[in-house]
């Protein structure tokens, strides 16, 4: 079964300093039948002006995923720790209830564009270690966060497998997927897919994808396609 979210239903903000697109329920935008996917709970896409910042705050249990698309971002904790990740990088954040963060954006003239994703994590897990991976762009598709770090993707605390495509003009790919839901994330441009169940689907530039019980994904490019698929069990 194929469920859409195109880019034009999602919840947006501006604020001068910060817009934002949310595919989920996230700060002043609700709504009720859209708050969550399994244990995937945010897919923000954001781009902060330059100099900006989030104030300090704090997280739930949960895996944040930073990919960044365009500039630099860098997150102080009021432990006195500074992390940097700069364009073609993902950060894995597993902050501790206690921990509180600044996200900024210190460029004086570039905008951070990037995806964060909130991953609720295993309650049994105890935060681990912050965790960098950077963009092969020579590959069609590479695995960048799994539960037992398959490939030397990021490590995170519960059952779910995030990949990025990056196909060309006339590009096919197969993906398997190990759980009952997927969600496909157009970043760039859009692609056909087909479901082992035979179902077609198309999206199209920052559009949205919920598959649920296939084991399967391919995609066709017919033009460039830069994208998101995760994989999640539950």
């Amino acid at each position: 079964m194929i469920k859409y979210r195109t880019a034009q239903q999602c919840g947006k903000a501006d604020y001068g300093w910060l817009q934002a697109r949310y595919t989920f329920s996230f700060g002043h935008y609700f709504d009720p039948h859209f708050l969550d996917y399994g244990t995937l709970r945010v897919l923000n896409q954001e781009v902060l002006a330059p100099n900006s910042e989030f104030k300090a705050k704090t997280y739930p249990h949960v895996d944040v995923v930073n990919l960044i698309l365009r500039g630099e971002a860098t997150y102080l904790d009021n432990m006195g720790r500074t992390l940097t990740a700069k364009q073609n990088e993902c950060l894995l954040i597993s902050p501790h209830n206690t921990e509180t963060y600044i996200e900024r954006n210190s460029s004086p003239d570039t905008p951070l564009t990037r995806i964060q994703l909130w991953l609720n994590a295993c309650p049994q897990q105890e935060s681990i270690a912050s965790q960098k991976l950077a963009l092969n762009e020579d590959l069609k598709y590479q695995l960048l966060a799994s539960p037992s770090g398959d490939n030397g993707s990021l490590m995170l605390r519960q059952n779910i497998w995030l990949y990025h495509i990056n196909l060309a003009q006339g590009d096919e790919i197969t993906l398997p997927i190990q759980g009952q839901k997927g969600y496909l994330q157009s970043i760039k441009g859009g692609v056909h897919f087909q479901t082992s169940e035979q179902e077609l689907g198309e999206i199209r530039c920052g559009d949205g994808a919920f598959i649920q019980d296939s084991n399967m994904l391919a995609l066709r490019c017919q033009k460039a396609f830069r994208g998101l698929f995760i994989d999640i069990v539950s």
